[in-house]
C-alpha cells in the first residue's frame, strides 16, 4: 500500500509500464486487417467490446493475483524474477523478428473483439505479469486505477487504427513495436533485479 504523497508517482510509474507493455500501437496493421471488411459501427463497437473485455480480463488477474500465489506458493521476488524473465525473452523476440501477433493476422474474424484484440493482442502474458507484481508492489488501488486508464488510451488507439495505419504504415508500426519492446526489456531488468535483491540483498 502506498501512501497519498507517492499516489501520483507510483500510479504514473504503473500507468506507463503498462501501456508500454500492452502497446496498442504495436499491432496497428493487424487491427486493420482483422477488420478491414466491416462498417465503421462494426468496427467502433468491436473495439469498444474488446477495450472492457482487457480491462476486466487485467482486473481478474489483478485481484487474484495474490491468491494465485499464495495457492502455489509462490513468493513476490521469485514471480518478480520468472515474470521479468518472460517479458525480456519476449521484448527480444519483437526486437528481432518483429510484432509476435503477426502470425493471428489470418485468424478468424469471428468473435474478434474478444479474440485475438482483447487477447492477446492487447491482454498478452506480458501484461498480465506486469498487472500481478504490481498489485504485489503497489497495491489494488494503483493496479486497477491503471487498467482502467491504460485500456481508455488503447480503446482511443483501437478507433484511430485506420488513421494510424495510413499515417505509419506496416514499416512505420514496426519500428514502433521494436522501439516499444526496447523499453519493455528495461522493465524486465528492473524486475528481475528487485527479485535477485531480495535475495542477495547488497552489503
Amino acid at each position: 500500500m502506498v501512501s497519498l504523497d507517492t499516489f501520483p508517482v507510483e500510479l504514473l510509474k504503473a500507468t506507463v509500464a503498462l501501456f508500454v507493455i500492452v502497446d496498442p500501437l504495436g499491432p496497428v496493421p493487424i487491427f486493420a486487417n482483422l477488420t478491414k471488411d466491416l462498417s465503421p459501427q462494426e468496427k467502433r463497437r468491436i473495439f469498444r467490446t474488446a477495450a472492457v473485455v482487457g480491462a476486466i480480463l487485467l482486473a481478474a488477474f489483478a485481484l487474484a493475483g495474490q491468491e494465485l500465489l499464495l495457492l502455489f506458493g509462490i513468493s513476490l521476488p521469485s514471480f518478480q524474477i520468472a515474470g521479468g524473465l518472460v517479458l525480456l525473452l519476449l521484448s527480444i523476440e519483437i526486437i528481432f523478428r518483429g510484432e509476435r501477433s503477426d502470425k493471428l493476422a489470418l485468424a478468424s474474424v469471428d468473435e474478434t473483439a474478444v479474440f485475438p484484440i482483447a487477447f492477446p493482442l492487447l491482454v498478452g502474458p506480458g501484461a498480465i505479469t506486469s498487472i500481478m507484481i504490481s498489485i504485489q508492489s503497489q497495491g489494488v488501488e494503483i493496479a486497477l486505477v491503471s487498467i482502467a486508464i491504460v485500456m481508455f488510451l488503447s480503446w482511443v488507439v483501437l478507433r484511430s487504427t485506420d488513421r494510424i495505419y495510413k499515417l505509419l504504415g506496416r514499416t512505420g508500426a514496426a519500428v514502433i513495436a521494436r522501439v516499444m519492446a526496447l523499453f519493455i526489456a528495461a522493465i524486465a531488468i528492473q524486475y528481475v533485479l528487485a527479485g535477485i535483491r531480495f535475495y542477495y540483498p547488497p552489503a
